[in-house]
């Protein structure tokens, strides 16, 4: 922690015990406690407001997701943040995950044409 506390490039998260529905309910039912008290109107209520209730509010959207053990679905990880997330399946279960197998997942990454939703 200390060798990395200054690092301002990349932002690395590990959810453990983390689900985006339960994510997505806790924010909606946030957003709901604020329109019934009239702190907040509904029809202001757009993308910005429900990131601002998420537990990862703050923290930037992942540009890539990597997914180990070979399975291929996001399983309930970051349902609204993952929108326009690159995702890259290894076979490798996550204790296994060397220096290599990271680097392989960022090469992918790096190639890939990123269009953020629009298409050509």
């Amino acid at each position: 922690m200390e060798k990395t506390a200054n690092n301002k490039g990349l932002t690395l998260n590990l959810a453990l015990s983390y689900s985006g529905k339960w994510d997505l309910v806790q924010a909606t039912q946030q957003i709901a406690e604020k329109v019934k008290k009239g702190e907040l109107d509904a029809a202001s209520i757009d993308a910005d407001t429900i990131n601002d209730y998420l537990a990862t509010a703050g923290m930037p959207d992942p540009d890539l997701m990597i997914r180990t053990g070979g399975d291929h679905r996001i399983s309930n990880f970051m349902l609204w943040q993952s929108a326009y997330a690159e995702l890259v399946f290894l076979d490798v279960l996550w204790p296994d995950v060397d220096r290599r197998t990271l680097w392989n997942a960022i090469e992918i990454y790096a190639k890939r044409d990123r269009r953020f939703g629009n298409a050509k």
